[in-house]
């Protein structure tokens, strides 16, 4: 069995609110990158639970959703983001995945109203504001930080951040 992996406790993050809240998203999102990365490649692409739910499908669900959310790029079916290619490995997930939240973070960087609308161009639909994403995808991200976590320990033992 692996031994547990140190945890940091807490997310790093400033005074502001912005700052905050892009703090513990950038601990989740790193700890859910961490989570798939090292993994047992055939493993990682398999069902770990009758759902079907594995952990390459959900960082390849989180570069859509970091893409939609912050990019403005549209998903016309969502269920099927939960899926990588047969073809893709852990590190190709693991890349896309980071290439996704450099960009995101780009977007960000550009953002210094949080109640503003984040400026993404997806005609005919209203931006969120800044805030409501920073939200959802700290939400979003967490929640499937904590499937991986149970996912990674079934595939090899592995625990913590």
């Amino acid at each position: 069995m692996t031994p547990p992996r140190r945890r940091r406790l807490l997310a790093r993050t400033g005074k502001s609110e912005a700052e905050v809240s892009r703090g513990f998203l950038d601990y989740l999102r790193g700890s859910i990158a961490a989570k798939v990365e090292g993994a047992p490649g055939p493993e990682a692409g398999a069902a770990g639970v009758p759902s079907g739910t594995n952990l390459l499908g959900l960082l390849h669900h989180l570069t859509f959703v970091e893409r939609a959310a912050f990019l403005g790029e549209r998903v016309t079916d969502w269920p099927s983001t939960f899926h990588a290619a047969p073809e893709d490995g852990v590190a190709e997930v693991v890349a896309r995945y980071r290439e996704a939240v450099e960009e995101a973070n780009a977007v960000l960087d550009g953002c210094a109203d949080l109640g503003a609308p984040l400026p993404r161009a997806q005609p005919g639909k209203p931006s969120p504001s800044v805030r409501w994403a920073l939200t959802h995808l700290i939400e979003e991200t967490g929640r499937h930080a904590g499937h991986a976590d149970i996912l990674r320990e079934l595939i090899d033992g592995s625990t913590g951040r």
